[in-house]
């Protein structure tokens, strides 16, 4: 049995769901669980619809709902030449209860609020894409993914009960796969053991898909996404890209943690552990072998690998008593950053300083400021990029570096970090 999953630029209108048909088409006779995502920008959309009705602006509210309606409808429309098709009745259905939700008051968790409205973007899909499937002749079965992963009720960030829903799976998925060749399921989305909906973070599609291969001992893993695989650069800033044809689990979730978005570490970590294959393979050219990531090492260092960070904010971070940085100051930095809910990119420290480098976007200067002037002054520099070189040696160093003014680096055996600036 394989899991795929197909993200929302692959399941954006008619004609990108008519390809993931022929894609299926390739597999004809294999057991697969299909995991898709929200049709293209649908999940920010649901995003202002949520943020309209928490401020109860009704006329807001109705629009976006208006508009969402008529993108899905549009989608349908060139699947299903017969208006009177049941995936219309489905989605009508969907909609009014949508449209309902503005005469309840909102809850005071916000987070609980998101996911029950955001949800429906993945049910929206899967039921067009599956409905499509039954179509054209595929013995495929729409399945509730709130009915598979349990997880706690940590809304928007919901923590996977994996000894729960690897039970749920066995009980609900494997008879299912005895009597249908094709499982259609949603990414991103679990439950509560009270039954409410919840959502799993970043990533959240891709998450699920390797919550269930872990859960029932998949074959292999595919993503298939709008690049040939994972690349050794981001083709926005270098022309000339190679494929990493062949990577371990541990390089993935390396280059993962230093910013390459491809692949988020948590979908690789349950797959590592029973030794699953991921490919990363391409919806524009399926034939094409993409990339796999396996438990082996062999070709790991091969080819370097370069993940560019812009828009960097160096902060150091001092004593005002002028005492050492201890782990007692350090302790309170961490603590205050993670409420703030600032991510470190990279960090060093000597005896008087403690320096950070962040995503400046990520910063409001005024609370930052306001959370640490009791205690420690604060100097920072704007405009930096972070360069991660994986795998590097002098010639890649000086090709990234030239031109610019190192403000910090560090290495290690396999890994060069450089925070530059341009000269002027």
């Amino acid at each position: 049995m394989k899991v795929f999953k197909f993200g929302g630029a692959s399941v954006k209108d008619a004609p990108s769901i008519k390809n993931v048909s022929a894609i299926l088409t390739r597999f004809s006779g294999q057991k697969i669980i299909v995991v898709v995502s929200a049709m293209g920008k649908t999940t920010n959309k649901l995003e202002e619809i949520v943020a309209a009705y928490l401020a109860q602006d009704q006329k807001t509210f109705v629009g976006l709902v208006d508009e969402l309606q008529a993108y899905h409808l549009e989608i349908a429309a060139g699947l299903f030449p017969d208006k009177h098709f049941h995936i219309f009745e489905l989605l009508d259905d969907i909609f009014t209860e949508l449209r309902a939700q503005i005469q309840r008051k909102p809850s005071d968790n916000h987070a609980f609020v998101y996911d029950q409205i955001v949800s429906l973007g993945e049910l929206l899909s899967s039921r067009i894409v599956n409905a499509y499937l039954l179509d054209q002749g595929f013995n495929s079965q729409w399945l509730d993914a709130r009915s598979i992963i349990r997880t706690d009720n940590k809304y928007q960030e919901g923590q996977v009960d994996w000894t729960k829903t690897e039970a749920l799976c066995q009980h609900y998925i494997l008879p299912l796969l005895e009597t249908h060749d094709i499982l259609m399921t949603q990414g991103f989305i679990g439950h509560t053991s009270e039954g409410f909906t919840t959502t799993l973070g970043r990533e959240g599609s891709d998450y699920s898909a390797g919550i269930l291969a872990y859960c029932c001992a998949a074959k292999d893993v595919t993503i298939w996404k709008d690049v040939p695989g994972m690349l050794n650069a981001d083709p926005k800033y270098f022309s000339d890209t190679q494929l990493l044809e062949h990577i371990s689990f541990k390089e993935a979730i390396e280059l993962s943690y230093y910013g390459a978005s491809v692949i988020h570490p948590k979908t690789v970590q349950p797959l590592q552990q029973k030794d699953i294959p991921l490919y990363v393979k391409s919806f524009l050219d399926p034939e094409a072998s993409g990339t796999k990531i396996s438990s082996s090492a062999l070709h790991d260092s091969k080819i370097p690998s370069f993940i560019v960070k812009k828009e960097q904010l160096l902060l150091t971070i001092s004593s005002k008593d002028f005492s050492f940085i201890a782990e007692k100051h350090l302790s309170d930095i961490f603590e205050t950053l993670a409420h703030l809910q600032i991510p470190i990119n990279i960090m060093q420290n000597s005896a008087l300083n403690f320096s950070i480098l962040v995503d400046r976007k990520k910063v409001k200067m005024e609370a930052l400021n306001a959370a640490f002037v009791a205690n420690y002054s604060i100097r920072y520099n704007e405009g930096l990029e972070l360069v991660t070189i994986r795998h590097y040696d002098q010639h890649t160093i000086d090709q990234m570096t030239t031109g610019k003014e190192i403000i910090l680096e560090q290495r290690t055996r396999n890994t060069a970090r450089f925070v530059l600036r341009y000269l002027e």
